[in-house]
């Protein structure tokens, strides 16, 4: 009888273990999340959403650093940043490696963002400015805060594009819960950032949108031109929704803030 009962007990200890241990396992690996279903079934991404990082000021580690007008103090300084460089470096050829420090250290004359052309990808993405995704199943359409940029990706069989343009040309597919979008067809004349990064014509984009939770979206964009760089390489951040209960875009028509700088010269004189 004794034995009987000590055999429970330790039955009873062993269950109570076992289930402990379930229970750590458990929480040490929760399930993945899963976003909301659109109509199609698919994860839903519509929204207003906004990178909070530094990149567009440089893609890599950088410390804080005056402006390009000293007379105005801390406005318009570069804020410090971590980087979104997967292993912190961008690998440039030898001669890509040279151009960059050259847009570098004319950036205030030579950056797109300054004449306020379209921003390309991925750096549309990484602006100080929201962007908004408007999803069907056919096409998801992302329109952007600044200069009214907008892309469409094509969400059928992938197209070719009739012509190099600004911001490419985007396909996507969908990878269980993430949105795949590859983007090529890209011209060479926009930047990754304002420290200069640069491409060519052969750009090729692969952009990865993943659900994280509600409200952040993980984006990864991996970066491949074999005239500029040695190798693919990639970026990484979060994508943060914008919560106001008024959230939507606003209109930021940068081309006439462009005006004297890129055509004053042009004005008839007195």
């Amino acid at each position: 009888m004794r034995c009987g009962r000590r055999g429970s007990m330790i039955a009873r200890v062993a269950a109570v273990c076992l289930l402990s241990l379930a229970a750590t396992s458990a929480l040490g690996q929760a399930p993945a999340y899963r976003a909301p279903r659109a109509a199609d079934g698919r994860p839903d991404l519509n929204g207003i959403w906004q990178a909070l990082n530094s990149a567009n000021w440089d893609l890599e580690g950088h410390e804080a650093a005056p402006g390009p007008a000293p007379l105005l103090g801390a406005v318009f300084a570069r804020p410090p940043g971590l980087g979104v460089v997967e292993g912190d470096e961008i690998p440039y050829l030898s001669e890509a490696a040279a151009k960059k420090k050259q847009n570098q250290a004319n950036w205030v004359m030579l950056d797109p963002e300054v004449k306020c052309y379209l921003p390309g990808v991925p750096r549309a993405t990484y602006l100080p400015y929201p962007f908004q995704i408007v999803q069907s199943q056919k096409t998801i359409l992302i329109a952007y805060e600044y200069a009214g940029a907008v892309r469409v990706i094509n969400m059928e069989a992938p197209t070719k594009a009739p012509a190099e343009s600004w911001m490419g040309w985007s396909n996507g597919r969908w990878e269980s819960e993430t949105l795949v979008v590859d983007v090529t067809s890209q011209n060479d004349q926009t930047w990754f950032d304002r420290a200069g990064n640069f491409h060519s014509d052969v750009l090729h984009v692969v952009e990865r949108y993943t659900p994280r939770s509600p409200d952040i979206l993980d984006y990864e964009a991996t970066i491949e031109d074999p005239k500029v760089f040695s190798r693919p390489w990639k970026i990484s951040m979060p994508l943060y929704r914008r919560a106001e209960r008024n959230a939507r875009l606003l209109e930021f028509r940068c081309v006439e803030f462009a005006e004297e700088l890129l055509y004053g010269h042009l004005r008839k004189k007195p």
